[in-house]
């Protein structure tokens, strides 16, 4: 993609790995394995998915939005639920999995940490996935819920990055998904399958600078190797920053200096209370909320020169991927009873 000249160079915030995780799961691997579980990775769950989305259409294109083409909705208690709500969303795109599948992220307001649902869009089948981290270093091996927003999602090769605002990010490895049987000790908030965290990007900054928040997150196909993509969600006196991190050619990960960290390109003309961003064809394309009531806003173009679509989604838009074979725009919306998968023709929102 041919980008403008951003006005913050960005040399100042960057992003440092924490350790692996390795060990700490193959100790939780080997207790739930003592328990008849297992490690089962994706596609294990793609052949487990016991729940349902259907095709809907809301009960006025006002409420649905004028730029949705597709909506899919969940089973009656996931759509109503009033502890867990929706906001990121991937692809199974490049990912080596021959499925075309979807993977959203909630987070919970009751205590119960964050979780992904798998969504195969051929059967249209669905399952929830457990997020949580590794605990009992020294003694006996556990995992916690991870307690973040979960507010974005990149699903890139075999990794799962999970945006978590002011503390960066966390990436999964979908290696190490794995099916929880009720007496291992593990709490799993009735969630059957269970992925834990291999590591962090932590958001730091030099002295000077403020911090990234890590609102949402977004794979720029348009570039080899990808470029990921990070945003702020902020109010009119916030900044509404965006940020590009190359990524490794050979891991797929987040590429770093000699000194370990991952900086990146950092853009703050972004658009206020931006959602989500994704690039394609050369422009971006971002989700604004208007609030619970009120559909939301589409922007399309470039930083500082961004075109509004407005009443074009269903309220309460949250984060955007781009499926580049079909070119098609999907998002996901958060609110009780207001709940919908929705895809959006790319070349509806002109630039």
């Amino acid at each position: 993609m041919a980008h403008e000249e951003p006005t913050e160079p960005g040399t100042g915030m960057h992003l440092a790995r924490t350790d692996d995780n390795a060990d700490e799961i193959d100790a939780v691997t080997a207790l739930v394995e003592a328990h008849g579980g297992a490690r089962v990775g994706v596609e294990g769950v793609l052949a487990d998915l016991p729940h349902r989305v259907r095709r809907t259409f809301a009960p006025t294109p006002r409420l649905l939005g004028r730029k949705v083409t597709t909506a899919l909705t969940w089973e009656a208690a996931d759509r109503r639920d009033p502890h867990w709500w929706p906001q990121g969303i991937s692809t199974s795109v490049r990912t080596g999995v021959d499925r075309d599948a979807l993977v959203v992220s909630w987070y919970s307001k009751a205590g119960a940490g964050s979780r992904v649902s798998l969504v195969d869009l051929e059967s249209r089948g669905y399952q929830h996935v457990l997020l949580a981290e590794p605990t009992g270093k020294g003694g006996r091996p556990g995992l916690k819920p991870l307690a973040i927003h979960a507010g974005g999602i990149v699903w890139h090769g075999r990794y799962l990055h999970v945006a978590a605002t002011g503390r960066g990010f966390f990436t999964c490895l979908f290696d190490d998904l794995m099916r929880v049987p009720d007496g291992a000790g593990i709490e799993t908030f009735g969630h059957r399958y269970v992925l834990p965290v291999r590591f962090a990007y932590e958001a730091t900054a030099d002295k000077g600078f403020e911090k990234m928040r890590y609102s949402f997150l977004s794979l720029d196909r348009t570039t080899e190797p990808p470029v990921l993509v990070a945003g702020e969600y902020g109010s009119a006196r916030q900044t509404h920053r965006l940020a590009r991190f190359p990524t490794d050619a050979e891991t797929g990960l987040l590429a770093t200096a000699e000194d370990g960290l991952a900086r990146p390109v950092v853009d703050d003309r972004g658009a206020v209370r931006m959602q989500g961003a994704v690039v394609a064809a050369g422009s971006y394309y971002v989700t604004a909320s208007q609030g619970s009531r009120k559909p939301g806003t589409m922007y399309a173009g470039r930083p500082g020169a961004f075109r509004a679509h407005r009443w074009s989604t269903p309220p309460g838009p949250e984060d955007i991927v781009w499926w580049p074979s079909s070119d098609l725009l999907w998002s996901v919306t958060e609110h009780p009873r207001k709940r919908w998968i929705y895809a959006m023709k790319r070349t509806s929102l002109p630039s």
